[in-house]
C-alpha cells in the first residue's frame, strides 16, 4: 500500500544543475591564467566534497568552495576583482528564474488529494523556499522538508512524521545516492528520474533487481509505476 509520495526539488521538479555548470565555466575563464580547466574542476570538486560538512549543499557552499579554490591555485594572489565576480555569480544563481521540468506540474496536480505529497530536498533554506514559491507548486504539497542530507534515518523520520511510515512511502528524484538508495534502505519505494546534468557527488550504481526500485524517463511516466504498486 502506498500513502505518501515525496519529491526531490532540484533537477527533479525544476532545472538547477545547469546554473552550476554555467558558473563553473565562468570560474574556469576567470582563472584561465592559473590552471587548466580540468585541473581547476578537480580542485573545485575536492573543495566541495571537503566543505559539505561545513556549508552543506547549495549555492552558498559552492561559491565559498570556488573562492577557496581560487585562493589555492593562485597561491593566495587571486585578484579582488575575481573574488567579486564569483560573489556576483552566486547572486545571479540565487536569482535565476524557475523552469519546471517536463510533466512536473501536471503530475503533481494529478496526484494532489490522492496521496500525501511532500518535498524533501537539500540546499540553502532561503533559496529552496524561494524556488518552491516561484514554481507555483507549493500549495499542492502537504509538507516541505529542507534537510542537510538524505539518509535512511532521515527518510524514516520524515515519512513517519508526515505519513504512515517509509514502508508506505515513495521517493522520487534524480539522484540515486540521495533520493533512491537511502529510501530503499528505509524500506520504501525509490523512483529514479535521471537528469542530463547531475552533480558528480550524487552518482551511484542503480540497485538493479530491487523489487521497490524503478527508473522513469520523466515525471509523466510516474503514473505507470504507481499503477503497479499493490493497494
Amino acid at each position: 500500500m502506498l500513502t505518501t509520495i515525496a519529491f526531490d526539488a532540484d533537477d527533479t521538479l525544476w532545472h538547477n544543475e545547469r546554473f552550476f555548470q554555467i558558473t563553473q565555466t565562468r570560474f574556469a575563464a576567470l582563472l584561465a591564467d592559473h590552471a587548466a580547466p580540468e585541473h581547476l574542476a578537480a580542485r573545485l570538486l575536492a573543495a566541495e566534497q571537503r566543505n559539505i560538512g561545513r556549508y552543506g549543499f547549495g549555492v552558498k557552499g559552492f561559491v565559498l568552495s570556488m573562492i577557496e579554490t581560487a585562493i589555492e591555485v593562485t597561491d593566495s594572489r587571486v585578484p579582488a576583482s575575481v573574488i567579486g565576480a564569483l560573489v556576483e555569480a552566486g547572486h545571479q544563481m540565487l536569482a535565476h528564474p524557475i523552469e519546471l521540468l517536463p510533466h512536473a506540474r501536471e503530475t503533481i496536480t494529478a496526484l494532489a488529494g490522492r496521496y500525501r505529497l511532500l518535498v524533501i530536498t537539500k540546499g540553502d533554506l532561503l533559496d529552496q523556499e524561494r524556488k518552491l514559491a516561484q514554481s507555483g507548486l507549493g500549495d499542492l504539497f502537504d509538507g516541505v522538508e529542507i534537510v542537510s542530507d538524505k539518509t535512511a534515518d532521515v527518510y524514516a523520520a520524515l515519512f513517519a512524521r508526515h505519513g504512515t511510515g517509509a514502508a508506505e512511502g515513495l521517493m522520487v528524484g534524480n539522484s540515486l545516492r540521495s533520493d533512491v538508495l537511502p529510501m530503499l534502505t528505509a524500506g520504501g519505494w525509490g523512483v529514479h528520474v535521471p537528469h542530463d546534468l547531475t552533480f558528480a557527488l550524487e552518482h551511484a550504481e542503480p540497485p538493479l533487481g530491487h523489487p521497490r526500485f524503478a527508473t522513469i524517463t520523466d515525471l509523466g511516466a510516474l503514473s505507470d509505476v504507481l499503477s503497479r504498486i499493490p493497494d
